[in-house]
């Protein structure tokens, strides 16, 4: 038995965390907080909030508001920008996964030259050496569904090209707030398909070619976690005690990431998302999934077995589909969002060109043939 296990990150976890800033030891002398282009960060009072503790250590601040729900390459290198131009020494990420992921990314390109596709490993990217490393990174998630505070990875799209990119050695965050009194205001059905979205980072973790001892303890408790209360925290957002569990299977399905990793079923919904940027990760994962998980069922019939166990059964593609209709995202569409039958094809080639490393992780090797019958299926 053998693995390398490395989670740098501090988390502070519970209701109320967010308070801890006050006297918490904190990198840098000026933040850079990264916010989403919507209104809720400031509706809610959440980037008040942040802005007054940091005052309360000394610690100035300025925004960037402009991380759209499928961030793009163009924001950070403008956020970066800012970043220099204002003289930040810290980037913080408040809000959702894509605000986290852009602060990771805008945190490097804070420090590094050139343009941030220049370090993308794959697609259109020319893959160099970060030079470097990045500006510290602190997370402050207001969602549950990335697990982006508990590793290293960050997605940004460029054109239809959305890749995932990271460097263990400076993209963790140094510290992660996971606070589930901000995500009380999170809407049922974002709720659930961020939810969903923890389940799969755990669920695909766990089947892949690369799992360790450490990964499997965490996806097996984050699968159990979902499926017992995210219907909770679906049906009632004020539930707070639903609403933490769902948080930390969120965590530990990040921590699951850092010592495992996705298939490719993000690699297609990567694909899908990247074209039709309308369309929530967490959705196009959903709509992917009966297909996808039922493929692979003969090849890892114990870990299914496990897996369903976690869920209360004895079969995981019906507990899938029972807890998809108990959060009430049973009847997703691709057509909903736009996508066609005849655009199947160039979305299996994209998740090839562009998150194609993903594939080699999967329990066994995915044809293409065999992807595009999984996206023909998964097509109403």
């Amino acid at each position: 038995m053998n693995f390398d296990y490395f989670i740098p990150t501090k988390i502070l976890f519970g209701a109320g965390k967010l308070n801890q800033l006050a006297t918490e030891k904190l990198p840098g002398q000026k933040a850079l907080i990264v916010i989403s282009s919507g209104t809720s960060m400031r509706n809610h009072g959440y980037l008040d909030r942040l802005i007054n503790l940091l005052k309360q250590q000394h610690i100035d601040s300025v925004v960037y508001d402009k991380i759209q729900p499928n961030p793009i390459k163009e924001h950070v290198m403008e956020g970066a920008a800012l970043a220099k131009e204002a003289g930040c020494d810290v980037v913080i990420g408040l809000g959702g996964g894509s605000t986290i992921d852009a602060a990771k990314s805008i945190a490097v390109m804070a420090v590094n030259p050139g343009d941030y596709w220049d370090y993308i490993g794959s697609g259109s990217g020319k893959g160099l050496p970060l030079e470097h490393g990045a500006l510290p990174i602190i997370a402050i998630t207001t969602t549950a569904g990335t697990g982006t505070e508990a590793d290293p990875w960050t997605v940004i799209t460029n054109g239809d090209e959305k890749i995932g990119f990271g460097n263990p050695t400076c993209t963790f965050p140094v510290l992660s707030v996971v606070d589930p009194e901000l995500m009380v205001s999170v809407p049922p059905r974002l709720t659930a398909f961020q939810g969903f979205d923890a389940f799969f980072h755990a669920v695909e973790g766990y089947i892949a070619n690369i799992a360790t001892p450490m990964s499997d303890l965490y996806a097996l408790e984050s699968i159990r976690l979902v499926a017992a209360y995210l219907p909770r925290a679906v049906a009632d957002g004020s539930d707070i005690d639903a609403r933490a569990q769902v948080a930390l299977a969120n965590t530990l399905a990040g921590m699951v990431e850092s010592t495992s990793c996705c298939i490719s079923e993000h690699s297609l919904e990567h694909a899908m998302s990247g074209r039709h940027p309308e369309l929530p990760h967490g959705a196009g994962l959903i709509m992917l999934s009966s297909a996808y998980f039922s493929h692979f069922a003969s090849t890892c019939p114990d870990r299914y077995t496990r897996m369903a166990a976690a869920m209360g059964g004895t079969d995981f593609i019906e507990e899938l589909l029972k807890l998809q209709k108990a959060c009430g995202v049973d009847g997703l569409k691709m057509s909903d969002y736009g996508i066609t039958n005849e655009e199947l094809p160039a979305i299996a080639a994209n998740a090839r060109a562009t998150m194609g490393f993903l594939f080699n992780l999967d329990p066994v090797p995915l044809s293409e043939a065999e992807t595009l019958e999984i996206l023909k299926r998964s097509h109403t």
